[in-house]
């Protein structure tokens, strides 16, 4: 056997629906259709063997834990290491509202967020630097079976890219991240071997048709 991690996105939240800056500065529940992503993914994964699940340490991630954890007896461990970037004063914001405000910070941002960071916020290799700490962790302590992840858009695609030797700059231009979908990597003698990429065949067609990111 190998060691499998999956990385879940938490299920849609009103910022995430209108497709708004929302980092590690803000903390919003999960809508009522993001509590039905967590049901949908409990559902389906609630036979998989899981030798332990994480998250980050905001209640978006917490919550969409909570229905797989609550079915499995299993308690989830917040770990800080998997909170989304800082956005620093672009939380809440609109991508328009940033570009009108913080215009040049932003396009640095979007053209190598490895090295530029938002305004007061958070590098991409920062980022890296922490999340694959954890991995690092989790790849001590469990040499095989299935180990969830749930955390968030950027953190994810960060860390895919760090584990798939992509450029962490380049993670907003190389990874899908829908809210809710899930992917897993395998860790082999070769290295990390993605097998899924924002998979959301867990959901009904209506929840896969929600607008936001």
């Amino acid at each position: 056997m190998s060691l499998f991690i999956y990385f879940l996105r938490h299920g849609q939240t009103s910022l995430s629906r209108d497709d708004t800056f929302c980092g590690s500065g803000l903390d919003p529940e999960l809508t009522a259709e993001g509590s039905k992503m967590a049901k949908a993914f409990a559902d389906c994964y609630e036979q998989t063997q899981w030798q332990s699940i994480y998250t980050s340490a905001l209640k978006r991630t917490i919550t969409t834990a909570q229905p797989l954890c609550e079915r499995l007896g299993i308690t989830s461990e917040p770990r800080a290491e998997l909170n989304e970037i800082a956005y620093g004063r672009w939380e809440g914001q609109t991508k328009s509202k940033v570009d009108q405000d913080f215009h040049d910070d932003y396009i640095r941002w979007l053209a190598d967020p490895a090295w530029h960071a938002p305004t007061g916020g958070e590098l991409a290799v920062a980022i890296a630097r922490r999340g694959m700490k954890l991995v690092e962790e989790i790849r001590g302590t469990v040499s095989d079976g299935n180990v969830l992840v749930v955390s968030h858009k950027a953190t994810i695609r960060i860390l895919l890219c760090a584990l798939m030797g992509i450029d962490v700059g380049r993670f907003r231009y190389r990874f899908v991240c829908h809210v809710g979908s899930v992917s897993c990597v395998e860790f082999t003698n070769e290295g990390p071997l993605l097998h899924a990429l924002a998979d959301r065949s867990h959901f009904s067609e209506d929840l896969k048709s929600l607008p936001g990111t």
